[in-house]
């Protein structure tokens, strides 16, 4: 049964072609939050929080991280495997320190709290490796 506009073929193709090019290009977007509480001297929390962006992210392309994954991982799947590389990485980038101290009766007390704020993460995946390219 043909279409009434007479264009069935052509969008077939068009949705093959699109569907083709998105698995061909296997590559996301990634919102990263971190943060980090020591509090007197103790670590108190750390999050780490990882959300798919909503739309495109601009900027440029900084230095990038190599993980390997298997075709079947998800992003944050990886990052959980390879967590303490991840948080070195994260630290090199830059984060925004904030301490606190106080000292009431004699006793001393000292907060301090690391964050990285919302940056954007561009991840591409290939066969056995993910590349996370922070965006500035």
């Amino acid at each position: 049964m043909r279409s009434r506009d007479g264009n069935r073929n052509f969008t077939l193709r068009l949705c093959s072609v699109i569907f083709l090019s998105s698995l061909a290009l296997n590559a996301g977007e990634f919102l990263i939050s971190y943060r980090y509480i020591v509090k007197d001297a103790i670590l108190y929390n750390e999050k780490l929080d990882i959300s798919q962006a909503m739309q495109k992210c601009n900027g440029k392309a900084q230095d990038n991280i190599i993980f390997e994954s298997n075709r079947d991982d998800s992003f944050k799947k990886i990052i959980s495997q390879n967590s303490e590389k991840f948080i070195d990485f994260i630290h090199k980038l830059g984060l925004h320190v904030e301490h606190k101290e106080k000292t009431i009766n004699l006793q001393n007390t000292a907060t301090t709290i690391l964050t990285l704020r919302t940056t954007c993460f561009k991840v591409d995946f290939n066969d056995n490796f993910a590349k996370i390219t922070p965006l500035k």
